[in-house]
């Protein structure tokens, strides 16, 4: 916990509670559309999978269909967001990238 408060630590303090959630997500990128799955979600941002990443930096668009059985609502909620892109993490395995949401509004 201290390495957390130090300045250039290498984990980053977590703002906001992480959902793992696998999700289907179609982003709209400045690149096209990208089909991808959450691995989590918070409010303030998310981390998915992709065949192919919308570079670090660039804006993302999607709707995410929250199931009800995952917010305790009586029904699912969609959530349109708009975001960018703040770091990729690629291995032999897979491909992912974080996301931060900077707006959002509720669909009906």
């Amino acid at each position: 916990m201290k390495e957390w408060q130090t300045a250039g630590a290498t984990f980053p303090v977590r703002t906001a509670v992480r959902f793992q959630l696998k999700l289907v997500l179609h982003l709209k990128t400045e690149d096209g559309m990208i089909d991808a799955t959450t691995r989590d979600i918070s409010s303030n941002g998310l981390l998915f999978e992709a065949a192919s990443l919308p570079r670090v930096g660039s804006s993302i668009e999607f709707t995410m269909n929250l199931p009800s059985e995952a917010i305790g609502w009586a029904g699912d909620v969609s959530i349109h967001c708009i975001g960018r892109i703040v770091r990729h993490q690629v291995s032999e395995q897979e491909s992912m990238a974080a996301a931060v949401i900077d707006d959002y509004s509720l669909k009906a």
